[in-house]
């Protein structure tokens, strides 16, 4: 049982991204209010990056900077992709977000609040029908 204990406790880094990952899509899922919804979706961002970067993370890993010497004595360097991949991702992050955001601003403006059911309601008060 002890051995079983130590092995889940020695990733905790995925189960920290698996629990922020459902914290999350419960945010996104269950909450009526778009800012919150978008509060969640960056929260499951969040996970999903911790959770590629703790794969990219090599165990006496160098820095990926390699030449001859090197090679010949056999260090372990840490793989870059991950981290770049990572970069690129944040940045679709926050655009994400500010398209999101903007788009808040104009349903605020066209209906008057930023509660989903209201507004879907109001749509519907106008002819709108959602499919």
């Amino acid at each position: 049982m002890e051995w079983f204990i130590a092995k889940i406790f020695a990733k905790y880094n995925y189960w920290i991204s698996i629990i922020l990952m459902m914290i999350g899509f419960y945010g996104i899922v269950a909450k009526d209010n778009l800012i919150k919804k978008i509060i969640g979706l960056n929260i499951f961002q969040t996970a999903i990056f911790l959770y590629f970067i703790s794969l990219g993370a090599v165990k006496a890993g160098t820095a990926p900077i390699v030449d001859a010497e090197i090679i010949r004595k056999g260090y372990v360097y840490a793989n870059p992709l991950p981290h770049v991949l990572i970069l690129t991702a944040i940045v679709v992050s926050v655009a994400t977000t500010a398209v999101a955001l903007s788009l808040v601003i104009r349903m605020h403006q066209e209906y008057g609040t930023i509660e989903e059911s209201e507004i879907i309601e109001k749509s519907r008060d106008k002819g709108m029908t959602w499919t």
